[in-house]
């Protein structure tokens, strides 16, 4: 049965369009609990959406990630914006739960109408982001924000899935986080747009953006009309920066429109977003029995050596 939640989704999505934060929490919940009536909402927002602009900022834990975003927040509403937020949190993997703690940094823009900031637990998904955000992409978008903005977990060495979410990916680094070797290891100079180094005040800021730019220097960067990611100096606890952070930004969405990038970039996230789905759906009826057999009892034969992996592979795919 529906719950009382889902129960009207045109009209949680009619609210939202006008702007309720409520309806836009709402619809977000579904798309996170994966409710039955999720199809429907996708399908009622489709219409309303493609138009926000998306940038994604990643870093380690601890660079300032929250207080950038809060600084680019309030730059954004500088200029009449209306922005979202979607800032991913780690989630325990001993109590399943998540601190959430980004509302933390963001409070200076809790009372502001123009602002809607939702924080998600990832709920063990690796890549920095959580399963669901780009359906809760969508939601926003379809609300009315010109741009969200999305804050990953942090990333380590291999989280860089933000990077195929966004239009402009930032990454922030920070003195003493470690040195452009182990900025390369991360993958981040192969992600990043917009290069920020926060907490510019502390020792060691121009020794880092020298060595990124270095980094970036050995990529094949210098052919005519390429992107060249741009290195800031940024200090967003004060706000210092702010004004080269949106430079570098609209720079980039100039670049990618005239070059046809943003276009291409929209078309492969949307490619991946249908490809994740359909491999969840996949998944869900894998352990279905069909036609007699289960999934389990496949892999029993394949354990006991009646028949191989890809055969067995074979029969899955045919059953579904």
């Amino acid at each position: 049965m529906r719950s009382r939640r889902s129960a009207d989704v045109p009209t949680l999505v009619a609210h939202a369009r006008e702007g309720s934060a409520r309806a836009v929490a709402r619809l977000i919940t579904l798309v996170e609990n994966a409710d039955p009536s999720l199809r429907e909402v996708m399908a009622a927002l489709a219409p309303h959406s493609g138009h926000a602009r998306i940038i994604g900022l990643t870093g380690s834990p601890g660079v300032g990630k929250s207080t950038t975003t809060s600084m680019l927040v309030g730059a954004l509403r500088a200029e009449g914006k209306r922005v979202g937020v979607l800032a991913v949190d780690p989630t325990s993997p001993f109590s399943g739960g998540a601190l959430l703690g980004d509302r933390i940094r963001l409070v200076e823009h809790s009372l502001d109408r123009e602002v809607y900031m939702r924080s998600m637990a990832s709920r063990g998904h690796l890549g920095g982001l959580s399963w669901s955000t780009p359906q809760a992409l969508r939601v926003l978008d379809a609300a009315g924000c010109d741009v969200v903005i999305v804050e990953t977990v942090g990333v380590g060495q291999s989280e860089v899935e933000v990077a195929g979410l966004a239009d402009t990916t930032v990454v922030l680094l920070a003195p003493g986080m470690g040195d452009g070797i182990q900025a390369a290891k991360a993958g981040i100079l192969e992600v990043g747009d917009v290069f920020v180094v926060n907490k510019a005040d502390r020792d060691g800021a121009d020794i880092t953006v020298r060595e990124i730019r270095q980094m970036i220097s050995l990529g094949d960067r210098t052919e005519s009309g390429l992107w060249r990611p741009p290195v800031i100096k940024a200090i967003a606890e004060r706000g210092e920066g702010a004004g080269d952070l949106m430079e570098g930004l609209n720079n980039h969405l100039a670049w990618m429109t005239e070059h046809g990038v943003l276009h291409q970039r929209r078309i492969d996230r949307a490619s991946r977003e249908i490809e994740a789905i359909a491999l969840r759906q996949v998944r869900a009826r894998m352990g279905e029995v069909r036609h007699g057999r289960s999934l389990d009892d496949l892999a029993a034969e394949v354990v006991a050596g009646q028949q191989d992996p890809y055969a067995a592979a074979d029969r899955v795919i045919a059953a579904l």
